[in-house]
């Protein structure tokens, strides 16, 4: 069955506001931002994330273990942010609509933490805040085929996929598939199915506009449980997609350097030979000295290999 929800004129609007700014990404060569912009949102992810189930990590404690240094914290928080760590830098080996490749994420993201890491639970769960029960998942003997008939529907159903993504997002943690974990996972496997809209979602910080709108993210949880749609779910995650977008166009004056380049064309010209003029096409704003220093240096660095001398000189990535 498909999950109940409406498709409304804000998410229309949302919609069509996120492909245009996904659009002046493009425009911008921020498909993939700058590596130290990536790097600074893949922590603010994890962080985020971490911090809304009870972690206290700071952002300059996971960018030390990140970095192999000592930090004092509970063991439990360093192993979560270690796990999450791990988990983020494999994003892209997850197929976003295999079932198998969801529970082995969540292997990755509760090793050692919970017996029964990457497996569905079988037992009841509730959701508990404060003294009060806030939600009642449905029973563990139905888990499994709940699961089967969402990656289903994420497979299957025409709607488009940025509206399927939040719909799982809401419907999984309405499950709650996993005994512990499934916040965290949640939130990444939107991300995951994201990934596949755009790549520039692979480095988008969603996770920390959530934290920033947590309690608005728990009290739209429990409405649309309530209200037993998924609507209003799909407008407020839409609409965080839209700032999250907004928020990396800002950045578009931040320095590109000549390995953001090379990597950025890379997405673009694949594994065909090409011309320093073909790359200079591709990076109209830099001169024909930087566009042959870039080259050198990834020459030298075997990320591209190069083939003839002066006029007939080609280039090539290596796999």
């Amino acid at each position: 069955m498909k999950p109940p929800y409406e498709i409304t004129s804000e998410m229309l609007r949302l919609t069509s506001s996120i492909s245009e700014k996904i659009g002046e990404v493009k425009s911008a060569k921020l498909i993939k931002p700058p590596t130290e912009l990536r790097k600074r949102n893949r922590i603010k992810s994890i962080q985020s994330s971490l911090e809304i189930e009870g972690n206290t990590l700071t952002i300059e404690q996971i960018t030390d273990l990140i970095n192999n240094k000592r930090v004092l914290a509970p063991q439990k928080d360093i192993i979560e942010v270690k796990n999450a760590i791990e988990l983020y830098s494999k994003l892209n080996e997850f197929n976003a609509y295999e079932l198998d490749s969801l529970c082995r994420a969540h292997g990755i993201l509760m090793n050692t933490l919970i017996e029964n890491a990457g497996q569905f639970r079988r037992t009841a769960v509730g959701i508990i805040k404060g003294n009060n029960i806030t939600h009642v998942a449905p029973p563990g003997d139905i888990v499994f085929t709940l699961m089967k008939d969402l990656f289903d529907y994420l497979k299957n159903d025409k709607d488009i996929l940025l509206i399927k993504s939040c719909v799982f997002h809401y419907e999984f943690e309405f499950i709650h598939p996993f005994s512990d974990g499934n916040g965290r996972m949640g939130r990444l496997w939107q991300t995951v199915i994201l990934k596949d809209y755009s790549p520039v979602f692979e480095y988008l910080s969603i996770e920390s506009l959530i934290k920033e709108r947590q309690q608005d993210y728990y009290e739209i949880l429990g409405r649309s449980d309530n209200q037993e749609n998924s609507t209003g779910f799909i407008e407020f995650m839409l609409e965080i997609i839209n700032i999250a977008l907004e928020d990396l166009l800002k950045t578009q004056n931040h320095t590109i350097t000549s390995t953001d380049r090379i990597s950025i064309f890379k997405n673009f010209i694949g594994s065909e030979l090409f011309t320093r003029q073909d790359y200079l096409r591709h990076n109209k704003e830099i001169s024909t000295a930087t566009a042959s220093r870039d080259l050198k240096e990834a020459v030298e660095n075997e990320i591209i290999e190069k083939t003839g001398e002066k006029r007939l000189t080609k280039y090539r990535y290596k796999n």
